[in-house]
């Protein structure tokens, strides 16, 4: 039997490299970025203004000058005036560029408008070049921006679009095949029989991977039944990048999974590992080097598998680089076996030293879906001990 790190590593090892593809900046919201973005031009790139007032010549303030003949209004995206003589001022918004000659803003606050001419009546704490964001003071032309391996979120897109960017390089998004297999399984809104069950693990596969932005999905239930299972995988495999089955896994009598993928010609890396829930867990590579997970078909171990291998796995062929791992203290103690490592659903909070906690909340079985709602994740305790005190320190991974 595999152990879950040398599980992960395998994982790892056998995923490919989604390619890249250029999308519109305006839609690359969520996406992970494949290009380094450089600055386009100084950043700013030119003197801003940083606020509403008039714009002198600190000479003038040293030799004594408090009242300022304004000629002229600059507004932000407004080329610049000059300062063609002493005493003069230009009333500037905040976003503009700095006049030419001048190179202090005393803001609106501080002036009175009298008889055409501007007075500034407070003089207290002005300093030289105050209020004035200097060109290239934050990038410079030609220098690094972003790094590839990020996500995209609002302060990327941001960058990218500020560097000039129409279009960026981004991982292409996977098309993953969920296939849930079983007779017993009956869609929502479908006529139930009292021997059959709804299917969850489709919906809950489906939705992790669209809020995690890796792929898109296309579900699929197929029946218990060897030939049927083939016949989908085969032309599910043929349309799609990878696939993700739950159910038919484990060591039944109908658990067809592992034949029919080596019948397919699929390699099997591994089948079972080290853990709770989530011990049927497979993972292939398909003679076109496509990867294969085959989850557990109880939604708790579905959901856990997913969670802590496809998801993470999906993340690093997307070239997303690693997050520093999450971790929380256990607020009480959890007994168990040692012999698998045990992931233990948890809701997250914080204690009065600020640090983060995790309350564990073990579900009935590996079927007991409903008791993850309200659930954050789970954390990982490592297998070899049967007691975790509480304020135990342990990995979370959250749904």
């Amino acid at each position: 039997m595999t152990d879950v790190a040398e599980a992960e590593a395998l994982v790892f090892q056998n995923m490919p490299e989604w390619p890249s593809v250029r999308t519109a900046t305006g839609t690359s919201h969520g996406r992970v970025l494949r290009e380094t973005v450089v600055a386009e031009r100084d950043q700013p790139p030119f003197d801003r203004v940083m606020m509403d007032g008039i714009a002198i010549a600190w000479t003038d303030w040293t030799n004594g000058q408090r009242s300022f003949e304004a000629i002229g209004t600059q507004a932000a995206g407004a080329p610049a005036l000059a300062l063609t003589q002493p005493a003069q001022c230009v009333e500037i918004m905040t976003g503009a560029m700095c006049p030419e000659g001048a190179d202090t803003i005393i803001p609106v606050e501080r002036l009175r408008r009298e008889a055409g001419s501007t007075l500034v009546v407070e003089t207290d704490d002005v300093e030289h070049g105050q209020f004035i964001h200097p060109r290239g003071s934050d990038r410079r032309e030609g220098e690094r921006l972003l790094e590839p391996g990020l996500r995209i979120g609002a302060t990327e897109a941001a960058v990218i679009a500020g560097a000039g960017y129409a279009d960026v390089a981004v991982a292409a998004l996977p098309r993953a095949a969920v296939i849930s297999t079983g007779d017993e399984l009956v869609g929502a809104g479908e006529p139930l029989a009292p021997h059959q069950i709804r299917s969850t693990n489709d919906f809950s596969i489906r939705a992790s991977l669209a809020l995690a932005g890796l792929a898109e999905v296309t579900c699929k239930r197929l029946v218990d039944d060897a030939t049927e299972i083939a016949d989908g995988v085969a032309g599910l495999h043929e349309d799609h990048d990878a696939l993700i089955l739950s159910g038919g896994v484990s060591m039944g009598q109908f658990d067809y999974v592992p034949a029919v993928l080596r019948r397919l010609g699929a390699e099997v890396v591994f089948h079972r590992v080290d853990q709770r829930p989530g011990r049927p867990l497979l993972f292939a590579v398909s003679r076109d080097g496509k990867p294969i997970f085959g989850l557990p078909g109880n939604p708790v171990s579905a959901l856990v598998c997913l969670t802590r291998y496809v998801i993470p796995a999906f993340a690093r062929a997307a070239g997303l680089k690693d997050a520093s791992p999450e971790r929380a203290a256990l607020s009480e103690p959890v007994t168990r076996s040692s012999r698998l490592t045990y992931f233990m659903p948890v809701r997250l909070g914080w204690d009065e030293q600020g640090r983060q906690t995790a309350e564990p909340r073990p579900t009935n079985t590996s079927g007991d879906f409903i008791s993850l709602a309200g659930t954050d994740g789970f954390v990982e305790l490592p297998k070899g001990r049967e007691h975790d005190p509480e304020g135990t320190v342990a990995r979370v991974y959250r749904w």
